[in-house]
């Protein structure tokens, strides 16, 4: 992700808030030598109608991946190592949450927030992402273990799992500190609007660029997709010479998380990796293939945040054993009645989990 030049979020602010503002801008002290293009205006209603995406996403967020954390926490003793990886996975959703309100109010007129929650902000939506496609990456690791390699001795053991996902949060911080060390807010030449983006600054501006989008991108996408794609390949190829049904199961809601983290995600990178081509002078530029990948980047900028409430909808639809847990918290606390869980208990949910199981899924 690591989008160190007009991308996403900046090329969603530059071209369409603030349309005097040339897509060639690198940073606010240097401007490439290509010609500049006829700007667009955004309409007031679209700017609008995508803050109240993103406000909606926020409170969807907020309370889905809080249920989540709830329903995981409360079964300690039978939390297994996919457990633990999810239960990361909805915190770093409800941090990123916890930007939308700002992301909205930027769509919306301006940044109004100044330099330092710019940085913070940025360096959220970052480590996002990032912790994100690395816990599927480690959860896939874990099923292949699980699942191909029977390895449920290795698996059953929790205490290695808390300094891996120790781990994945430093390395998400690390490949997120380009946005800490060049994120700014500033005006922008014949604009109005405040923006936050990268000034990356001073000579070999486009050599930068590309180490420091590419690099991220190499080591906190394309390296967690092939080791996804290969464990989940081999794992999914098992499963269908076996008869475990249950196995089967909690393969069903992963492979859904899965799925749908790429639908989200992975378009804004390719569109992102056709930016980086653009600036890099790697395929021709005219004005019509900048407008194409201007609206590409901000169009799947918008689905990769509407990610972020999406698992716990997966949870409740698909996962069995998550909706069983949450009614099971609600009878412990009062809430419903026994009879009411029994009615709607379905299988085997309550059974200790292991290796291969979760009580989430």
């Amino acid at each position: 992700m690591g989008d160190l030049s007009l991308s996403g979020d900046d090329l969603f602010g530059f071209m369409y808030n603030n349309s005097d503002y040339d897509y060639n801008t690198i940073n606010p002290s240097s401007v490439e030598a290509a010609q500049p293009c006829k700007p667009e205006n955004m309409s007031t209603l679209f700017k609008y109608i995508v803050a109240f995406l993103y406000g909606l996403t926020c409170l969807l967020s907020l309370v889905g991946n809080s249920l989540v954390v709830l329903v995981i926490s409360y079964i300690k003793g039978n939390r297994s190592v996919t457990d633990v990886y999810l239960l990361n996975l909805a915190i770093a959703d409800l941090l990123f949450a916890l930007t939308l309100p700002f992301w909205a109010v930027y769509k919306a007129h301006e940044w109004i927030f100044g330099t330092p929650m710019c940085k913070i902000m940025s360096l959220l939506k970052e480590v996002n992402f990032y912790s994100g496609i690395l816990l599927l990456a480690f959860i896939s690791i874990d099923r292949y273990l699980a699942i191909v390699c029977a390895t449920r001795a290795v698996t059953q053991k929790r205490n290695w799992v808390k300094f891996v996902c120790v781990g994945i949060w430093v390395f998400s911080f690390l490949l997120s500190l380009p946005v800490i060390l060049f994120r700014e807010v500033f005006l922008p030449p014949n604009s109005t609007s405040m923006v936050c983006y990268e000034n990356i600054g001073g000579n070999q501006t486009s050599e930068r660029r590309v180490i420091l989008r590419i690099l991220p991108q190499m080591f906190g996408f394309i390296l967690p997709l092939v080791i996804m794609l290969f464990c989940y390949g081999v794992t999914v190829h098992r499963l269908f010479q076996t008869k475990n049904s249950q196995k089967k199961k909690a393969m069903k809601v992963i492979l859904a998380v899965v799925f749908v983290f790429l639908i989200c995600w992975l378009p804004y990178n390719i569109s992102l990796f056709a930016d980086t081509l653009l600036r890099t002078g790697s395929i021709g530029d005219n004005c019509g293939r900048r407008k194409s990948i201007s609206t590409a980047l901000s169009s799947t900028e918008i689905l990769g945040y509407v990610h972020s409430c999406i698992n716990p909808i997966i949870y409740a639809f698909i996962g069995q054993k998550f909706r069983n847990n949450f009614l099971k918290i609600l009878v412990t606390r009062g809430i419903i009645s026994k009879e009411v869980l029994t009615r709607f208990r379905k299988g085997s949910s309550f059974s200790s989990t292991s290796g291969i199981t979760s009580t989430t899924l």
